[in-house]
């Protein structure tokens, strides 16, 4: 095995815990339960969302300083902790649970988040798309198995309660990002793919930008209002992946219960294996369709995909094409928007640009 592919193999393992802030909506029916109120459980949510953003851009600048491997470990660390604090409230204090999962769990996730994606870019400068796809293919495809642990796979939540599951994930998080942590490190300086020749042109990658330098351009601000636009409509989806579909079933004459269950499949199964595939494919189709053809489908689809949500949110497989659909061009923008910040500002300075690019999704 290549070192390159001992890195892709590492870059997954961290995504897969990373991605557990998908995995959020399966505790929010036990909270709402516990007296959470709907905007209650969204507002941890989005504060998680905003401390990963947030705190991706400290991160960006702090790699060349404390290196891939340690900057990826304190992510998981801090993630890990972040999910035992949760615990320490019971599980069902909102202030713990916002403070654990939402500042300290989103922080963890932000420290490390930009590690594979920068590492794999230079391990893998002649199929960028494609190995962005995979480091952050994790990231959807973890939503559905922490999803699963904590329900329908291992009964988590119903065997030892929100605070026991909290802490049993925060455990497992740590583990396993130290250990994918272990695989990042850089290439030696002047390595190359055999065959391949580095781009001198801006626009493929060849010059490097720095983030003053990138604020400055026309291009950074369309690609973040882009980002924005598409990733925001995603996340809306998402959050509301398992309350808005039981309302539309259940005013449509089915049990509150199978409802219940058939929501939670269309978020579980559906969206995140979705979401997990569109981020492959839509990183791979791009190193052939060009990023930015790639970008307009992706969105101008996902569009039409939202509107008639609506309608199809109340026939359970109609619910099932449709939370795929989302979820599979929702994912796509992770793979594409990394590449494209790097061909257009530099394969070398992505860690430091691609987080103020990835602002524009904790705003969406």
């Amino acid at each position: 095995v290549t070192p390159r592919w001992t890195v892709a193999a590492g870059a997954i393992l961290i995504q897969l815990c990373l991605g557990a802030i998908y995995a959020w909506s399966v505790f929010t029916p036990d909270l709402r339960d516990a007296g959470w109120s709907k905007v209650e459980t969204q507002i941890v949510f989005s504060v998680a969302l905003g401390s990963f953003a947030l705190v991706m851009v400290f991160a960006g600048g702090k790699l060349a300083t404390w290196g891939p491997q340690r900057l990826a470990l304190s992510g998981g660390l801090v993630l890990g902790a972040g999910y035992a604090v949760a615990a320490i409230g019971g599980g069902t204090s909102f202030t713990a649970v916002l403070i654990g999962v939402g500042l300290v769990g989103g922080s963890g996730i932000g420290l490390a988040y930009v590690v594979p994606i920068a590492v794999g870019m230079r391990w893998f400068p002649d199929h960028k798309g494609m190995i962005t796809g995979v480091a952050v293919a994790g990231f959807g495809f973890g939503a559905m198995g922490w999803i699963k642990v904590a329900g329908a796979w291992g009964d988590l939540i119903d065997r030892i309660g929100l605070d026991g599951t909290f802490l049993a994930y925060g455990i497992a998080f740590a583990v396993l990002v130290v250990l994918g942590s272990l695989t990042m490190k850089m290439p030696p300086a002047g390595w190359a793919p055999e065959g391949y020749v580095a781009p001198e042109k801006v626009g493929e990658g060849g010059e490097d930008f720095t983030p003053r330098e990138m604020l400055r351009t026309p291009q950074f601000h369309l690609i973040s209002l882009t980002f924005m636009v598409s990733a925001g409509a995603g996340l809306m989806a998402i959050g509301l992946m398992k309350l808005y579909p039981v309302e539309a079933l259940t005013d449509g004459g089915m049990l509150e219960d199978d409802a219940d269950a058939i929501a939670g499949t269309a978020m579980a199964v559906f969206v995140s294996l979705a979401n997990g595939i569109g981020r492959l494919a839509w990183g791979t189709i791009s190193d052939t369709l060009g990023r930015k053809r790639s970008v307009v489908i992706m969105a101008a689809t996902q569009g039409v995909f939202l509107i008639a949500f609506t309608w199809m949110a109340g026939n359970e497989y109609s619910l099932y094409l449709a939370a795929a659909l989302i979820g599979f061009n929702f994912g796509g923008n992770f793979a594409l928007f990394p590449a494209l910040t790097a061909d257009e500002f530099g394969n070398g300075a992505v860690a430091k640009n691609y987080p103020w690019v990835f602002l524009s999704y904790g705003a969406g």
